[in-house]
């Protein structure tokens, strides 16, 4: 079966788009692009072709935009040229230069569609791209190496919303005798025969020495795709089941019970998948594993998230969100936002010390208090010291002394330290961590009330 009839079968099968549908090509002049666009000519599609000059291979990168743009007029469609500064951007928003190309020139092929949809006679629905099974076979083995998990080993998909890819069905040598015969010409990037980059690395050196042990290997790795993406199902299955057993959720915040999780079979497994929705990578998930086991206050962070280990509980809490139910405070901080406003901390020294009897303002003695601190809302068979008692009082039959409403109860939050509350905020702290003579250095904290509030 000759490729032109592979590639209308495969976009029939994967339902891909429809004749009817204009399709933008992504093309780079290279083989796999160059024949995209000969095959939806072939086909009969209507398409426009949009091509980026990433300014990083010198006269090279002028050639090829020069060689798309004659094949835009060749096939008389309309050409989109988008020039970037590709080093600049890798630098500032420090990424890798191959993540930087990447993200520019996937934003403005989005771009490029949206504005599109404002004229109907020139709306584009969907973009193109030239990856073939090489390319997925290259991702499939790099995601092993990665550690990304099965997720990785799925490889890339015919259609990922927007952006499709009908060449996942053929092998690159098939892309090559199909440019043969047709003689399409097409340009060569030089770099792809060297090894600055993590796909050249492993298409030029892995992967052929792979081969020579394991001459089928590559039809291997396509064939084990499918497995891998039929796998993948009944993990989501599977993992739907245990976050329905495990998870709890409480306004913004993810509540695990420590003790359930650790009975869940294969439970690194289940605890990876669970957070890694929270921005933790695969490497985080044993130190979350040890948070299990650990005393009240211990987190481990991602850049958006923090886990933290709350008597029998994991809290998956926000960093930023004001609506977070557990806040850790560290010794550091100076500010600390949350739902009822922010508090103000401070650290002096007995000099320069004047007692309050503010009960928006927290004087505790420094000696006393170990971090990180936890800020949360109070909950029933709380108990602290009340300031001027030695004995303990349930926290509950405090607030009702003090003549609380219920809606006043259910705005109180506390600050606990090693399971020990140290001050119900803005009402009164604990007899246990007052400012006495033999104090050197306080910790101030003023509770300041949101105006939302």
């Amino acid at each position: 079966m000759g490729l032109l009839k592979k590639f209308g079968l495969y976009i029939k099968e994967q339902n891909l788009f429809q004749p009817k549908d204009r399709l933008l090509l992504a093309v780079s002049g290279g083989i796999d692009s160059v024949v995209l666009c000969a095959l939806c000519k072939a086909d009969g599609y209507e398409f426009e072709i949009a091509h980026c000059n990433f300014q990083l291979r010198g006269n090279d990168s002028q050639r090829d935009e020069a060689f798309v743009k004659a094949l835009a007029e060749k096939y008389e469609v309309p050409f989109h040229l988008k020039i970037f500064d590709t080093t600049e951007y890798a630098i500032t928003s420090k990424k890798s230069i191959e993540t930087a190309a990447r993200d520019l020139r996937y934003d403005w092929f989005i771009d490029l569609l949206s504005s599109s949809q404002q004229n109907e006679s020139s709306k584009l629905d969907f973009l193109l791209t030239g990856h073939h099974a090489d390319d997925n076979m290259e991702t499939v083995v790099m995601n092993f190496f990665r550690g990304t998990g099965i997720h990785g080993l799925k490889g890339i998909l015919p259609t990922n919303g927007k952006i499709i890819r009908p060449l996942l069905f053929a092998r690159r040598s098939e892309l090559e005798s199909y440019a043969t015969q047709h003689g399409l010409g097409f340009v060569t990037d030089h770099t792809n025969l060297e090894n600055d980059y993590t796909r050249n690395y492993f298409r030029n050196t892995i992967l052929p020495l792979v081969k020579e042990t394991y001459p089928e290997a590559p039809n291997n790795v396509l064939k084990n795709i499918q497995r891998f993406r039929e796998t993948e199902i009944l993990l989501e299955q599977a993992l739907e089941k245990h976050k329905k057993n495990l998870l709890e959720y409480r306004g913004k915040e993810v509540h695990i019970p420590v003790l359930k999780l650790l009975q869940t079979i294969p439970l690194a497994t289940v605890f990876h998948e669970i957070i890694k929705e929270y921005g933790f990578t695969a490497h985080q998930t044993d130190e979350a594993i040890l948070l299990l086991k650990s005393e009240t206050g211990k987190y481990i962070q991602s850049a958006t998230h923090r886990i933290i280990k709350n008597r029998s509980w994991l809290i998956i809490s926000s960093i930023q969100s004001t609506e977070a139910q557990h806040i850790l405070i560290k010794e550091d901080d100076l500010q600390i936002d949350f739902s009822s406003g922010f508090l103000s901390i401070e650290k002096k020294d007995i000099e320069t010390f004047k007692i309050s009897d503010n009960p928006m303002i927290a004087q505790l003695d420094f000696s006393k208090i170990t971090f990180p601190l936890l800020l949360r809302k109070w909950k029933t068979g709380d108990y602290f010291y009340p300031l001027g008692m030695q004995k303990k009082k349930k926290l509950g039959r405090f607030l009702s002394d003090q003549k609380l409403s219920i809606t006043q109860k259910e705005n109180v939050w506390i600050l606990e330290m090693d399971l020990k509350i140290i001050w119900v905020v803005g009402i009164r702290i604990d007899n246990r961590f007052k400012v006495t003579d033999t104090t050197r250095k306080i910790y101030s904290i003023l509770q300041s009330i949101s105006t939302q509030n």
